[in-house]
């Protein structure tokens, strides 16, 4: 915000622990840390005076500014472009792929497809953070309900992970507001209506002169909104008293719409009180809103208004001008003077601004502001509207692009071009979110529609609605109806469907469902990704016959080809199926190849997914910090996301790690952060094997297997039958533990992976127990050696090994086995089996049971922590970490310096002597 000029704002009364916040966060920023804040409050309730005071405050810092306009909505990345505009050059300075998505996003070069989103606002963080480097960043976001879509996505990203960079960003949105500003993940401040006593001290400083009966009255109207309190005494003194009515205003006052506020009636009456060009140059004001003062007086002339009129509105206290910026006082007057004006004066203001715009480089501000000034149907305008909604999307402004098809659409003579562009701005509405808005433009698109593959493409649209909200079966039939017409001509979009129709059957538990797709996919060309997915979804249906196993393992491994050029949402879909299966090697390299896919194309929609397999797949590697790195990431680009899917693998990664580590309070803060929420259908099975874990750990061996008996007939949860073996045998109940070992021996024969083998040795060495448990265990341990992965498997089982040759008073042959699963739980942070050794260990006549493991370096490190001095160690730059780990240079340094003294080391060369792998 650059104050030079500006007018003069009131002091704070009433608000002291407020600003008391905002100066905390300004203090941390000269401290060289970083916050953000969304102050959240009615409209005159203070938030504009709170983010102006927080500039008075911040002399010494670099104050950036935007405010939100609501005719800006629709323009992709149009709040972001004026908050950086003046600090482009540091453009020039940013990794290259982050300036090229800075520079596509904002209009200012060309790119074959969208920009991604994350590399757009890790190119912001960036560059906000080598600005600080010079002098904290102050940046004031206010009216960000007004912000578009693209921007405050953006904005959002950058503020969450905001640091080391000495950055503050204070976001104000008023409450009550349609479109809303969510901000999951940042601190907020709800500014309340001032006390009695603050609100008298108010009006009495600016309407001390009245009388008395008056003062009461204007309290009563203002009900505690400071900006109320300020602007109704000069209504009084100007006429227009007794105020207003405490019900609903009426509309009028010249084709007025209602306002929301007394101020805003207040506004809207100054207005109307105006001269006639007065008003009008206003109008064209509020219609534009720029901040380009010669755009809205070239445009005011063309409706025969003048520079004096201009001035007349500054001195009314309407607009104001500060270093050549065209602005209002309060950005209520805008929404006063847009919403008090007639449709037809509306009309004018468009069609003048986008006379003035023609020919500008801004094409598309012309191309609404003349879609604004359109009455009826006019192809010319739908065809402009349209190239600006490709624009939107190759910006990556899924929803602007949505608001410029469904406005063309609207304009179309032609039936047949009105439902193409509805139907993509359906498809873009879904892409942005947007559920009902979507759902409406589908139905609209669908009144008349007669081709079969525009038919499909809302049949999808509206599946992907249904999906959402968790209804497969109606899912299902609409892709189903939609996709067996258009086999043969639209056979790329019919395997899309029938894919997402398997995977709507396997969610619906329905085998009918998913064979009427294999029938249905043999009129392809190619349908051997559906029939293998088919055969791993039937596998894993409760009831799934044995014999299903080995033809879905045989169509998995003909598909489990990592492509240069394949799709990252194709490999983590075949990770997943691989990890089900048990083959979490192949997983692992699957989900390994995605994102590096991911990471390099931008594809990070689909990359919370791949983590979560990534993550687990690590695991079952022994590589369990990584793991817990992998997890964390995912939980945060899926938070960003929105990536319900997603959400509930990686819950369930981090549940499980929080299990065996016997975290019983991490597990519970796990589990009560998705309660309530839309997740997977197979998460609370995955929660209930995840707790059964954790009461297998600690002892409560009777709750374990009494929850994980109702799991057993799930083929999907076939890897938590081991459990249940061991639960169930440790609490006598031999036939539960014997049924359960024989369903897992008969999985694991089908599945054919080394570890499941030795873990099917393992329970039935439990449910036979005797001299012939002994040669299982031996037999199991050997298998276990020869795989060299699961280590938590094998630990477990030697663990048992050495409990049963204890019990038969075989003391010395126990100890190894012993000492091996106590070495490795430990390793694996594995504390209450690590506990169940060590005592074991100990009945054994082991003296040294007590003797406490080294320190483990990477323990102390967070999951960020860990990650940066990961690439560190293989010489990557901090820029080019923060590229990889989407934090800012400045971060990454800060994470260094944090990690180097829990390492035990002082420079980036000594981490090469670290045993940390890539």
């Amino acid at each position: 915000m650059n104050t030079a000029g500006a007018p003069v704002r009131p002091a704070l009364p009433g608000r002291a622990a407020e600003t008391a916040n905002v100066q905390r966060l300004l203090d941390t920023a000269r401290a060289g840390r970083s916050g953000a804040l969304v102050v959240r409050g009615e409209a005159g309730i203070g938030k504009s005076t709170l983010l102006w005071h927080a500039a008075t405050a911040a002399p010494d810092m670099l104050v950036l500014t935007r405010t939100g306009v609501e005719t800006e909505t629709e323009l992709p990345f149009a709040a972001l472009h004026l908050l950086v505009k003046d600090n482009m050059a540091g453009v020039d300075e940013l990794p290259d792929a982050q300036a090229r998505a800075l520079r596509a996003a904002l209009g200012l070069a060309s790119a074959e497809r969208a920009p991604d989103r994350f590399l757009v606002g890790l190119a912001v963080l960036t560059l906000l953070g080598e600005l600080a480097a010079q002098r904290p960043v102050l940046c004031l976001l206010d009216d960000a309900h007004w912000f578009d879509r693209a921007s405050a996505e953006v904005l959002l990203f950058v503020a969450r992970r905001l640091d080391a960079e000495a950055v503050v960003m204070l976001f104000a949105a008023r409450t009550g507001h349609a479109p809303a500003f969510p901000a999951p993940g940042l601190a907020e401040l709800v500014l309340p209506r001032l006390d009695e006593s603050t609100a008298r001290h108010v009006l009495a400083s600016g309407a001390g002169d009245l009388p008395r009966h008056i003062r009461e009255q204007l309290l009563r109207e203002a009900a505690g909104n400071p900006l109320a309190l300020q602007e109704l005494p000069a209504a009084h003194r100007a006429g227009r008293a007794p105020v207003y009515p405490l019900g609903p205003p009426e509309a009028g006052r010249g084709g007025s719409a209602p306002t929301h506020s007394p101020v805003e009636r207040e506004f809207a009456a100054r207005i109307e009180a105006l001269p006639e060009r007065v008003r009008t140059v206003v109008l064209v004001a509020a219609a534009d809103n720029t901040c380009d003062t010669g755009v809205v007086l070239a445009a005011a002339q063309r409706l025969g208004c003048s520079v004096a009129d201009l001035e007349a509105a500054e001195r009314a206290r309407l607009l104001m001008f500060s270093e050549g910026c065209l602005g209002f006082q309060h950005p209520l007057i805008r929404t006063a003077a847009y919403g008090s004006a007639t449709v037809v004066r509306k009309q004018e203001a468009h069609r003048a601004l986008a006379d003035v715009l023609d020919g500008r480089p801004d094409v598309d501000r012309r191309n609404w502001h003349r879609a604004a000034a359109s009455i009826g149907p006019d192809e010319d305008v739908a065809v402009a509207l349209e190239e600006s909604a490709r624009a939107a999307t190759n910006r990556g402004s899924n929803e602007a692009a949505a608001a410029a098809y469904e406005r063309a659409g609207s304009l179309s003579p032609d039936p047949a071009r009105r439902t193409r562009r509805l139907t993509a701005a359906a498809e873009a509405a879904a892409d942005a979110g947007h559920r009902g808005w979507a759902s409406s433009l589908a139905v609209d698109a669908a009144r008349p529609v007669a081709d079969q593959v525009q038919h499909a493409r809302l049949a999808l649209i509206h599946a992907r609605l249904a999906d959402e909200v968790n209804r497969p079966e109606e899912t299902h039939r609409l892709l189903m109806e939609a996709a067996m017409p258009i086999a043969a001509v639209a056979p790329e979009l019919a395997g899309e469907m029938f894919m997402w129709a398997v995977e709507a059957g396997w969610s619906a538990r329905e085998r009918g469902m998913i064979e009427r797709v294999v029938v249905a996919a043999e009129g392809l060309g190619d349908a051997r990704y559906v029939r293998a997915l088919s055969a791993v979804a039937l596998a894993q249906l409760p009831g799934a016959g044995d014999a299903a196993l080995p033809r879905a393992i045989a169509g998995l491994r003909e598909m489990a080809i990592c492509h240069g050029s394949g799709s990252p949402r194709v490999g983590a879909t075949l990770a997943s199926w691989h990890l089900a299966l048990g083959d979490h090697i192949t997983a692992h390299a699957l989900a390994a190849c995605a994102e590096r896919d991911s990471r390099t194309h931008g594809a990070h929609g689909v990359l919370p997914r791949v983590l979560a397999v990534l993550a687990a797949g690590r695991w079952h590697l022994g590589r369990r910090h990584d793991a817990a790195v992998a997890a964390a990431e995912g939980l945060q680009l899926a938070r960003d996301t929105g990536h319900g899917q997603a959400l509930g693998e990686l819950a369930a990664v981090v549940a499980h790690l929080a299990a065996v580590e016997g975290d019983e309070v991490r597990l519970a803060a796990v589990l009560a952060e998705f309660d309530g929420r839309r997740m997977p259908l197979d998460f609370p099975e995955a929660a209930a094997a995840a707790r059964s874990l954790l009461d297998l750990g600690l002892g409560r061996v009777e709750s374990a297997a009494d929850r994980l008996a109702e799991l057993m007939t799930h083929p999907s949860r076939s890897q938590s039958l081991p459990d249940l073996v061991e639960a169930a045998t440790r609490a006598g109940r031999t036939e539960l533990a014997r049924d359960a070992a024989a369903r897992f021996e008969r999985w694991a024969g089908h599945v054919g992976q080394a570890w499941a083998r030795a873990v099917a040795l393992r329970c039935r060495a439990l449910v036979d127990g005797g001299d012939r448990a002994e040669r299982l265990f031996a037999e199991a341990v050997a298998h276990h050696r020869l795989d060299g992965t699961r280590p938590f498997e094998r630990a477990r089982t030697e663990l048992l090994q050495g409990e049963s040759l204890r019990r038969e008073r075989r003391r010395t042959q126990a100890r190894s086995p012993l000492r091996s699963a106590l070495e490795t739980f430990e390793e694996l942070g594995a504390r209450p089996w690590a506990e169940r050794a060590r005592a074991e260990l100990r009945a054994t006549g082991e003296s040294r049971t007590d003797a406490q493991p080294g320190p483990d370096l990477l323990a102390e490190l967070t999951p960020q922590e860990l990650q940066v001095v990961r690439l560190a160690a293989v010489g990557l730059s901090n820029r080019d970490i923060g590229a990889q780990l989407f934090l800012s240079p400045r971060t990454v340094g800060y994470h260094l310096y944090k990690a180097f003294p829990k390492l035990g080391v002082t420079s980036r060369g000594q981490l090469v002597r670290l045993d940390l792998p890539a």
